[in-house]
């Protein structure tokens, strides 16, 4: 008889007072992806008991799960971290040294290698999908749906670690005892050089961002004329690409910027145009809205985001709107249009 696994024997197997058929038990539910969300929420509940003697986290908007769930592990000899996501469809793909060696790779500021260097590794993400990676050095990144990442197999101790991000990325950066860099290359004009961290990097359309969770990073513009902006937790740097010389940098709820990574979608505020642009990127959509009204409506709360039709019909109620989807298009339109007789319609 499979035993059942629930909230109070995880608790008790993170203790390390389970037994020996329990402990078996939970450890193999523990590494099935699909129990993910739900081991996360346990553990969020039981966060100050099970973070006893892990690595210090961030504040309380964004605790660090992934490395307190890995810390749990190493303390209960359970070796290495599971996979948290479902497996991509094959986007494993191998550089051929010529495309690397480009000149308009290398003009870009982007890998150069000359033909005896070793293939980097590409790892990218279909749209509607995210997936993590685990770094030569143990850091992990979580691609966000339709990004890409480029790294080397392996790093020497004696140079950066350097990544390559096309789209968005949730870094999880470990620490080295060397105080090796670790940088995060970019097509927005900047880089991101970690001083123990964790952050996210989206770079969609015109627009970059980079948002600090966690410890401290150095955004380093490429204009020399630009001087480098030392993040603290909870600050956004923000950059567009028809205003280069302007650079937005505030304080933020960090929450919204990477919920995505546990397939949710925080709104806070959130208009209408803004969620149009994000379901475009995240799921390579049409979005038509045809109430025009519906670009300024504004919602706070919480969705999933794993099945798009889920999520539309999340929206539908959200906002009070009518989401109709045909094929790869998704039309918004108000569900009770204002109206004369009706002065309370929205």
């Amino acid at each position: 008889m499979q035993l059942p696994i629930t909230e109070e024997l995880v608790a008790r197997y993170a203790q390390g007072g389970a037994t020996v058929a329990e402990t078996a038990a939970v450890r193999h539910w523990l590494g099935q992806p699909a129990n993910y969300a739900q081991t996360q929420q346990w553990m969020r509940r039981h966060w100050e008991a099970l973070s006893a003697g892990a690595a210090p986290t961030a504040g309380p908007d964004d605790p660090d799960y992934e490395a307190l769930l890995e810390n749990l592990h190493q303390r209960l000899g359970f070796g290495q971290l599971p996979q948290l996501v479902p497996p991509a469809a094959p986007a494993w793909r191998r550089w051929a040294a010529a495309a690397a060696v480009a000149g308009a790779v290398a003009g870009g500021g982007w890998l150069l290698y000359s033909p005896r260097a070793v293939t980097p590794v590409e790892v990218a993400t279909n749209y509607g999908q995210t997936r993590l990676l685990r770094l030569p050095d143990g850091s992990r990144v979580t691609l966000n749906a339709h990004s890409k990442l480029r790294y080397a197999p392996r790093w020497a101790a004696d140079k950066p670690r350097e990544v390559w991000l096309d789209g968005e990325g949730y870094f999880a950066v470990r620490h080295q005892p060397n105080h090796q860099r670790f940088v995060v290359h970019t097509r927005a004009g900047f880089s991101v050089e970690v001083l123990g961290t964790r952050f996210t990097v989206n770079r969609r359309r015109d627009e970059a961002r980079v948002v600090l969770l966690a410890g401290k990073v150095r955004v380093d513009f490429d204009d020399p004329q630009r001087a480098d902006v030392i993040m603290r937790p909870g600050e956004l740097v923000e950059t567009h690409d028809a205003r280069p010389a302007a650079v937005v940098r505030k304080t933020v709820h960090t929450a919204p910027y990477a919920a995505w990574k546990d397939a949710r979608l925080v709104l806070d505020e959130t208009t209408i145009a803004e969620m149009a642009t994000r379901l475009q990127d995240t799921y390579g959509v049409e979005v038509v809205v045809a109430s025009p009204a519906l670009n300024n409506r504004k919602v706070t709360g919480t969705i999933p985001v794993r099945d798009l039709n889920v999520l539309l019909l999340a929206l539908e109620e959200a906002f009070d709107l009518q989401a109709t989807r045909a094929g790869n298009r998704i039309t918004l339109t108000e569900r009770h249009p204002s109206h004369p007789l009706n002065p309370t319609s929205k």
